[in-house]
């Protein structure tokens, strides 16, 4: 969950550092430091936002061409300077990313041996290890290599020991970790925006991987038997800039804005509407193995778990077979029932979610067939599952996910249609339909997106409630919870979606005049159904903000607020019709004055269990 950043070449460090973790610190706000070596290691640690740690270096500045950084999402130990990366050993430092389960037995070892912890963190217990090691004659990487063999659980680390001022380490086990490759110089990162503005030719390291860094060359092997690998380099297209606010006043607001581009991306070069045809390059699934296919189970978690929801429905109505949507979470944790005869689809923004890349590993165990739909090219869920269809998305920063949804349900739609025709599930006159469909999404996006300021005013006379209800049917269940959800992360409002149909079942006891209900109903399936749910509502003094259709002057009268939708395909709703949701949660969570795109307690990528 935190943000690690290494460098050595012939630049000052500490320059890089900070512009890096400034990058990265979507991944963990609560404090941030730097470890320099020149001569000595000097250390800089700062709690809370990266300002902090500026505003340290600027009292204290320090020098030298290698160095790593940090910035922090707690998981052990409180925000304090003590418990901030890096940690200082002897003359070894240490920056990691994820969680050592053994932790409390190592250091309980590490203690009855005569050594001091100055943390509350399990991080200090990799400096106290390899510095044990180091003691022993041992050189660095060997070193960081009997480390990594004592530890269980998650994690990425970086080294380095003002003994060996010519070299950075690095190590990698179920936390994501890239090489960046320069001209005389080499980068090391948690994720691409924290190097991309210096190369673009990275290096993915793989589960069970260290790397030997120096400025002109690396050599990476592996941490169980230091037999040496090759890993081949990825040139990186999209650019710095893309990774930047581009003059909005928060990234959130600019992926929302993004969305369009995002989705014609994703569908770019994939679909023929001519043809009645959709191609997946990335997917290599033989007919034989798809013909013996029964059920699909897809797994995700949080809004990533939403767009499956979304999936279900089109997978279902195109392939004709029965999906199930999983929390990764909990997947693994009942013995699932699966076999050759299931695909198993993992969903994930990062491609790094710990929970959703362990069902995938059960999925495998289990003999089931894997496939990804993931955003960042060569992540570990991209390259455990096999096969994969990218979203096309580009980088996304704000910790809220916007354009990441979208593109999600829009690559779920295009598999889909993929398998209904591979299958003989869909007719061409059907799919040649839904494609037509789909091209027409972007436009409607930008339609929707055209609503923000008239979304602000909405936003402006409900950011006093302290709680809402969400309600959709069909496929626009899961964008309720999709719209409830973006408002708890960052306007801190308590926010509940439901089934329309469910609302006389329990939520309809919430309703009074302080507690708006927002109503998805564009004209569809379910439309006289959800109308229905509104007048009920309406009756017990309920404040309703409807969404739905611009020419639906009948839903629009019932309503204290409405959000105007262009008119959109059923299948192509949950796309469209999330949009002003999103606006609406930023706005509020604007309005209020809240940090919205790092909420408090989140991090971007839940690389940590």
């Amino acid at each position: 969950m935190c943000g690690i950043i290494g460098y050595i070449g012939p630049q000052q460090a500490a320059p890089i550092l900070v512009e890096g973790l400034r990058r990265l610190e979507y991944r963990g706000y609560d404090s941030a430091g730097l470890a320099l070596v020149d001569e000595r290691v000097h250390l800089r640690r700062a709690v809370g936002k990266l300002r902090n740690l500026d505003e340290l270096l600027l009292q204290q500045p320090v020098h030298g061409t290698l160095g790593i950084g940090h910035t922090r999402w707690a998981t052990h130990g409180r925000p304090t300077e003590n418990n901030a990366h890096p940690h200082l050993v002897g003359t070894i430092a240490v920056v990691h990313n994820g969680i050592i389960e053994n932790h409390l037995e190592l250091k309980e070892d590490l203690r009855a041996k005569g050594r001091k912890f100055q943390s509350e963190t399990d991080t200090e217990v990799f400096s106290h290890l390899i510095d044990e090691a180091r003691q022993t004659g041992l050189s660095l990487e060997e070193s960081v290599r009997q480390a990594a063999l004592r530890v269980r659980g998650a994690y990425a680390i970086a080294v380095v020991d003002a003994t060996a001022p010519d070299r950075l380490v690095v190590a990698k086990q179920q936390s994501p970790l890239i090489l960046g490759v320069g001209d005389g110089e080499r980068f090391v990162a948690s994720d691409i925006p924290a190097v991309i503005s210096h190369t673009r030719q990275v290096v993915y390291l793989e589960d069970g991987d260290m790397a030997v860094i120096y400025a002109d060359s690396h050599a990476i092997s592996r941490i169980a038997d230091a037999k040496g690998v090759e890993r081949g380099q990825t040139n990186i297209t999209w650019s710095a800039v893309a990774a930047e606010k581009g003059g909005y006043k928060h990234f959130m607001l600019k992926e929302i804005h993004e969305q369009s581009r995002a989705i014609t991306d994703t569908v770019r070069g994939r679909v023929s509407a001519e043809q009645g045809e959709v191609f997946i390059e990335e997917l290599h699934f033989e007919n034989d193995t798809l013909l013996q296919l029964q059920r699909i189970v897809i797994v995700a978690c949080g809004t990533s778990w939403h767009a499956g929801l979304v999936g279900k429905h089109y997978l279902e109505a195109a392939a004709r077979l029965p999906v199930e949507v999983d929390l990764a979470s909990e997947f693994r944790y009942r013995n699932p029932v699966l076999d050759e005869h299931t695909l198993v689809i993992a969903i994930s923004q990062s491609g790094e979610t710990a929970d959703t890349l362990a069902a995938v590993q059960e999925a495998k165990a289990h003999g089931a067939r894997t496939a990804a739909i993931v955003n960042v090219i060569g992540s570990t869920i991209a390259r455990t599952s096999g096969d994969v269809v990218y979203t096309h998305a580009g980088p996304e920063i704000g910790v809220a996910s916007t354009k990441a949804f979208t593109t999600q349900m829009t690559a779920l739609y295009l598999l889909a249609i993929y398998l209904g025709r591979r299958l003989g599930r869909m007719t061409q006159t059907q799919a040649r339909e839904h494609i037509e469909h789909l091209l027409a999404v972007p436009v409607e996006v930008e339609k929707a997106i055209t609503l923000n300021w008239h979304v602000r005013d909405v936003a402006r006379r409900h950011m006093q409630a302290t709680s809402a209800l969400y309600l959709g049917r069909g496929l626009l269940h899961p964008i309720a919870l999709e719209g409830a959800l973006k408002l708890k992360e960052i306007s801190y409002i308590h926010a509940e979606g439901y089934a329309a149909g469910e609302m006389k079942h329990g939520p309809i006891a919430l309703i009074d005049e302080q507690t708006p209900t927002l109503v998805l109903a564009p004209r569809g399936p379910t439309y006289e159904k959800t109308a229905s749910n509104l007048a009920e509502i309406l009756a017990r003094r309920g404040k309703v903000i409807g969404v739905g259709d611009a020419d639906d002057d009948a839903l629009r009268a019932m309503c204290d607020d409405y959000l105007a939708l262009p008119p959109t395909h059923p299948w192509t709703a949950p796309i469209v019709a999330v949009v002003p949701l999103q606006l609406l949660a930023y706005h509020v969570a604007d309005l209020k004055g809240t940090d919205v795109d790092q909420p408090r307690n989140l991090a971007k990528s839940v690389t940590v269990e």
